[in-house]
C-alpha cells in the first residue's frame, strides 16, 4: 500500500499540472479582424479590446475575455427568412392601425451593430428582445401617426426616419450597447383582397380626380395668360394713343402759339391767311374766283394751282365765243 506521504505528493503533483493547465489555455486568447473582446478582471468589466491578434492576460478565474462580433446584423420584424429563402410571415405582430383608422400589415429589418461590448453583455440580460420590442413599439407609434396613403405609397420614406429615430431613441434609454444604423419597410399591405380592390378603387378615384382638377388648372392659367395678354396688348395700345394725342395736342398748342404770335403783330393779313386756309381745306378740289366789288372777273388769278388747268377770264371767254 501506499503511504500518505506518496498520496499526497501524487495529489499534488496532479493538482500542480491542473493548475499549470489552466494558466497555460486561459492566459492568451485572440481577436480577429471581424471581433471585439471584453476583458473581465474579478467581475469587473474594463475596457473592451477590437484590436486582431494574439493577447495575452491573467489565467482564469482572474481575468475572463467575453469575444464579441463587430458585423452589422439584421433583425427581421414581422417574418423570418430562412437560409433556403423560404419566408415566414407573423401576420399578428405586423397588424397595425393607422392614424386615420385603417388596418395594415407592416414588416421591417432593421440593421444593428454592438457597439459598446460591456453594456451589451451586462445590462441587460437578452438585449435582442429588447431591441425587438422596441422596433414593435417604435414602428406602431409612427403608422398610428401616419394616414393609409402614406404607409402605401409616397410616405414610406419619411416613416422609415421617423421609425429609425424614435427607435434610436429607445436604444439609447436602454443604454445596452446597440447603435442603428437603418430601417427599411419591407411590405406594407392591406389585410385581405376586398380591402386592397376597395382600396385601389378609392385610389384610382382619387387619382381621376386630381387629373381632373391638373386639366381644369391647367385650362385656367391658359385662359388667364391669353386675357392677361390681351390686356396688356389694350392697355399698350391705349398707352400709344394717349401718348399720340398728346403730342398732337402739343403740336396744335404750338401751331395755335404761333398763329396767335402773328395775329398779334398782323392781324389783317393772319385773317386772310387764315381764312383763305380754312377754305382750302373745306374745299380742297374747288376752283376760287376773286370777284371785284363790281362783279367783274378779275383777269390774273394768282392762287390757281400751277399744275391744273389755267382759268381763264369771263371776259375773254366771251370775246372767244363771240369771235367764234
Amino acid at each position: 500500500m501506499l503511504s500518505i506521504k506518496r498520496v499526497l505528493m501524487i495529489f499534488g503533483f496532479a493538482l500542480l499540472i491542473v493548475v499549470l493547465g489552466i494558466v497555460a489555455f486561459t492566459s492568451w486568447y485572440t481577436v480577429d479582424e471581424s471581433e471585439q473582446a471584453v476583458m473581465i478582471t474579478l467581475g469587473e468589466v474594463e475596457e473592451g479590446i477590437s484590436e486582431p491578434g494574439l493577447h495575452f492576460k491573467m489565467p482564469w478565474p482572474i481575468q475572463s475575455v467575453e469575444v464579441l462580433s463587430k458585423e452589422t446584423f439584421s433583425l427581421q420584424f414581422g417574418y423570418e427568412e430562412s437560409e433556403d429563402g423560404e419566408v415566414k410571415d407573423f401576420p399578428k405582430e405586423t397588424k397595425m392601425i393607422t392614424g386615420d383608422e385603417n388596418i395594415v400589415l407592416a414588416d421591417m429589418v432593421v440593421q444593428w451593430k454592438i457597439t459598446e461590448p460591456g453594456k451589451y453583455l451586462f445590462n441587460a440580460e437578452n438585449p435582442q428582445e429588447m431591441l425587438e420590442d422596441a422596433t414593435s413599439a417604435s414602428l406602431r407609434s409612427i403608422i398610428g401617426s401616419s394616414t393609409i396613403d402614406d404607409a402605401l405609397t409616397s410616405g414610406k420614406v419619411e416613416i422609415e426616419k421617423q421609425v429609425q429615430e424614435l427607435l434610436s431613441n429607445l436604444v439609447d434609454g436602454y443604454d445596452i450597447g446597440i447603435t442603428i444604423l437603418a430601417v427599411k419597410l419591407q411590405d406594407v399591405d392591406l389585410p385581405n383582397e376586398e380591402v386592397r380592390k376597395a382600396f385601389t378603387a378609392v385610389t384610382d378615384a382619387r387619382e381621376t380626380m386630381n387629373t381632373r382638377k391638373n386639366e381644369a388648372n391647367k385650362y385656367r392659367n391658359k385662359r388667364t395668360e391669353e386675357a392677361q395678354g390681351e390686356k396688356d396688348a389694350i392697355m399698350s395700345s391705349a398707352a400709344g394713343d394717349k401718348a399720340a394725342r398728346m403730342e398732337e395736342a402739343r403740336g396744335d398748342v404750338a401751331q395755335f402759339n404761333a398763329i396767335y404770335n402773328e395775329y398779334v403783330n398782323n392781324k389783317e393779313i393772319t385773317q386772310k391767311r387764315l381764312v383763305l386756309e380754312t377754305i382750302d381745306q373745306v374745299l380742297p378740289n374747288a376752283e376760287i374766283y376773286i370777284m371785284e366789288d363790281n362783279g367783274n372777273t378779275m383777269k390774273y388769278l394768282p392762287i390757281k394751282d400751277p399744275a391744273s388747268k389755267p382759268v381763264v377770264p369771263a371776259e375773254q371767254e366771251g370775246s372767244d365765243t363771240n369771235g367764234q
